[in-house]
C-alpha cells in the first residue's frame, strides 16, 4: 500500500515533466501552445457560463423549494417495493444535473445517517458510478456546436440508472444491509 501512495504522489509531476520533455524534443514552443489552449479554454467557459448558471439555479430552486423532499415522499412506496432506498432518490436525480449540488446532498446523507452507514456507503458508490448527464451534455455539445444529440440522452440516462442500481447492489453484496 505504501508503494501505491508513493507512486501516486509522483504521477502528475512525472506526467507534466514527460509532456514538457516530449515537446522540447519535438522543438515545439510549449509556452505558446499552453497560452493558446488557455485562451480556448476561457472562450469555452464564457460560451457555456449561461448554461451552467441556469443549471445551478434550477437545482438550488428545486432543493430550496422542497420539491426534492416531496419527490422522495412520492417515490418512497415504489422504491421500497424494488428495494431501492428512497432517501437516495434525490441524490440520484440531482446527480443528473449538478455534481456540486449532489455533493451537498451527499454531505447531508453523511450528516444524517453517517458515512459508514448503508446509505452513506451507497451514496458514495453512487457518486462514482453515475455522471452529471445534463451538465456534461450541455458542456460538451454546446462547446462543439452539436444540436442533434440522437440517442445520447436516452443512453446516458439508462447508463446512469444502471449505475444507481449497481451502487445499491454492490454495497448490499459487499457490506450487507
Amino acid at each position: 500500500m505504501r508503494i501505491l501512495l508513493t507512486v501516486s504522489d509522483f504521477i502528475i509531476p512525472v506526467t507534466v515533466l514527460g509532456i514538457v520533455v516530449f515537446g522540447c524534443l519535438q522543438r515545439v514552443d510549449i509556452y505558446e501552445i499552453f497560452l493558446e489552449g488557455a485562451k480556448d479554454g476561457l472562450k469555452t467557459v464564457v460560451d457555456i457560463l449561461p448554461t451552467l448558471i441556469g443549471l445551478i439555479m434550477a437545482v438550488e430552486v428545486v432543493r430550496a423549494g422542497g420539491l426534492l423532499d416531496m419527490m422522495t415522499g412520492i417515490l418512497r412506496p415504489a422504491a421500497e417495493k424494488i428495494g431501492f432506498p428512497a432517501e437516495l432518490a434525490p441524490l440520484s436525480l440531482v446527480r443528473l444535473v449538478s455534481s456540486s449540488a449532489a455533493t451537498g446532498l451527499l454531505t447531508d446523507i453523511f450528516a444524517n445517517f453517517g458515512a459508514d452507514s448503508f446509505l452513506g456507503r451507497t451514496a458514495s458508490v453512487m457518486m462514482s458510478c453515475t455522471e452529471t448527464v445534463f451538465y456534461t451534455m450541455s458542456l460538451y455539445f454546446l462547446s462543439v456546436g452539436v444540436r442533434k444529440t440522437r440517442y445520447t440522452l436516452p443512453c446516458a440516462l439508462l447508463a446512469n440508472m444502471v449505475g444507481v442500481f449497481a451502487a445499491v447492489w454492490l454495497v448490499q453484496t459487499v457490506f450487507g444491509n
